[in-house]
């Protein structure tokens, strides 16, 4: 016996030493693997609320409130009111981080209220395709073949097509002139860590955003009726090729946001109504969406979370906003979404304040005659009356802000989706 006890000490003692050995050298790699993550900056702005600026995650929760869900991944979240700005909760919200295909939303927030009316028609040459890049996400748009403008707003927000992108900014006036005034409404909507490179989000070396700002471009595109549509909009018919003496061809496309679709392994989120996804190999899977319950509206973006997860920012953002409409009235904010300077300047003088914002030229790119309309856009009844009118008239754009941005208002969010029910 004491024989036996004494092998068994030494094979215990000898398993033990091993477990002990091999645990410094199984850290050491987790270390390294922890290493060779990005880190968020130590500084970051402060737009917003100071809080907002600060790394990690950000949550006052009161009495009642739920705790954040586990297992988030994303380099970055927020979870905000849609309505009264307020937000619930973040997740290094300012960090600057590539933004992939949700700077779309900034392009579109820009540029569509300019090219008006929908049914406005648009030759396409080679030259208007000549800059997307390789690989991109394409909506399947055909040289000298002819599209709406509703057409090209469906490929843009659909299927996320770059061919689309660049078709519209050459009505625009061309990828140069469009993306400098991305870059003026980025400033006006003081989304101040955005710098735009390509109009369409394709990766493009300094083109950054954040959570915070990619929240504050959802918010102001949402106010508009067609960002609206074209955002809860989950199937369409897409234009084709034409054969001569033949109908054109149509052919079906889907939205890409699977939380409005669906996929295996993600249910379509109930109240879900927009807005918009992204991936690229440089900036990962990003996505900002807008979703309803019992009256409340809640905005949420998630940028850059597991790769080796799938579907992980359709699930973290399902998570947050199942979090959020939970939380609401039982956290304290830990920020705001800020307004556009000129509605600020309206609150602060307590009257009408107007700035000037990029517009089209008579002439397209290539000296392609455009025509571009008066677009108006009314205030829902009973809203704050902010932007009430956006007008194009002698080559400039005239954007009149009165009274409160988004203060207590309730927007009309489009019933398109009504196989999502709402809770």
């Amino acid at each position: 016996m004491p024989a036996l006890k004494q092998i068994a000490s030494t094979v215990i003692s000898t398993a033990l030493l091993s477990a002990f050995a091999l645990t410094p050298a199984v850290a050491a790699d987790k270390d390294k693997a922890d290493d060779k993550q990005p880190k968020p900056p130590a500084s970051m702005s402060t737009v917003g609320g100071t809080r907002l600026g600060q790394t990690g995650t950000q949550v006052e929760l009161g009495p009642g409130a739920p705790v954040l869900p586990k297992d988030l991944t994303a380099r970055s979240w927020v979870v905000a009111d849609a309505e009264n700005g307020e937000v619930l909760a973040a997740h290094n919200a300012h960090w600057r981080l590539p933004p992939a295909s949700t700077l779309k939303m900034l392009f579109a927030d820009t540029v569509l209220p300019a090219l008006q009316p929908k049914t406005m028609t648009y030759t396409v040459d080679e030259a208007d395709l000549a800059g997307v890049g390789e690989g991109s996400s394409l909506v399947g748009i055909k040289e000298d073949h002819s599209y709406t403008v509703h057409d090209l707003w469906l490929g843009v927000f659909l299927r996320s097509g770059n061919d689309a992108v660049h078709v519209l900014s050459a009505m625009y006036g061309g990828v140069d002139a469009t993306v400098a005034a991305m870059r003026r409404h980025a400033e006006e909507l003081q989304a101040l860590d955005t710098y735009v490179v390509s109009p369409d989000g394709y990766d493009a070396p300094k083109q950054v955003s954040s959570a915070y700002d990619l929240t504050l471009f959802a918010r102001s595109g949402m106010q508009k009726a067609d960002f609206r549509e074209y955002a809860a909009t989950a199937t369409a018919s897409f234009p084709g090729e034409k054969k001569k003496g033949k109908k054109r061809e149509s052919f079906e496309i889907q939205n890409t946001n699977r939380l409005i679709t669906g996929d295996i392994g993600v249910e379509p989120y109930k109240g879900i109504a927009g807005v918009k996804n992204g991936y690229t190999s440089h900036a990962g899977n990003t996505f900002t969406g807008v979703a309803e319950r019992d009256g409340k509206v809640l905005l949420v973006t998630v940028m850059h979370p597991d790769d080796e997860v799938s579907h992980a920012v359709y699930k973290e953002a399902a998570s947050l906003l199942d979090w959020g409409f939970e939380a609401s009235g039982k956290v304290s904010s830990v920020g705001m979404l800020v307004p556009p300077k000129s509605a600020e300047a309206s609150l602060g003088k307590g009257g009408e304040a107007a700035s000037e914002a990029a517009v089209p030229k008579e002439e397209g790119a290539h000296g392609k005659p455009v025509t571009v309309g008066t677009s108006v856009a009314a205030a829902p009844a009973g809203s704050g009356g902010v932007w009430t009118a956006l007008s194009v008239t002698a080559g400039s754009l005239l954007l009149l802000a009165a009274g409160v941005y988004l203060v207590n208002r309730r927007w009309p969010l489009p019933d398109l989706v009504r196989r999502l029910p709402r809770h």
